[in-house]
């Protein structure tokens, strides 16, 4: 059974990361969404609030399951028994530091091989930050979040 890890904070998760989802499920046997507690960011939702929104949103993927974790993602892709972490990539300087992260996570763990999916052309332009600035602003984010997330973003940006 092939099993890939794709990592990241998903604060919050963007159509661009369903994207990638979906097109890794179709690559592998099973996914699994590490959602990242980075303990040098402070996020806009907790740990908890962003692995719920994830397992909403891959509800209808059979192959596809939500787990968080801390430390290092070598340890994690290790805990989990595989050898694969997916990156997904919108642009050139997205390539520069995740080939940065591939090639020491190869120094650390060299049985850990790193799938690099682009963007669909649709969200290359799509990030976290951008959706959160344009809500801050009330701008509809309906094109740029999965629909279970539009209320969260809007109720969480009520609050700030």
């Amino acid at each position: 059974m092939s099993i890939a890890i794709y990592p990241g904070s998903f604060d919050p998760v963007t159509l661009g990361h369903f994207d990638i989802i979906k097109r890794s499920a179709d690559i592998f046997d099973h996914v699994i969404i590490g959602v990242l507690n980075n303990t040098s960011k402070t996020p806009l939702f907790s740990l908890e609030e962003r692995v719920k929104m994830l397992q909403d949103t891959v509800s209808g993927i059979d192959n596809v399951s939500v787990e968080s974790f801390d430390g290092l993602l070598v340890d994690f892709v290790k805990q989990k028994n595989t050898n694969v972490i997916i990156r997904g990539l919108r642009a050139l300087t997205d390539f520069d530091l995740e080939m940065q992260m591939a090639q020491s996570n190869r120094v650390v763990a060299p049985d850990v091989d790193t799938v690099f999916l682009s963007t669909s052309v649709k969200y290359s332009y799509l990030s976290s930050s951008v959706v959160k600035e344009y809500a801050r602003y009330d701008v509809d984010v309906s094109d740029f979040v999965p629909e279970c997330v539009i209320s969260k973003l809007i109720d969480k940006m009520k609050g700030l």
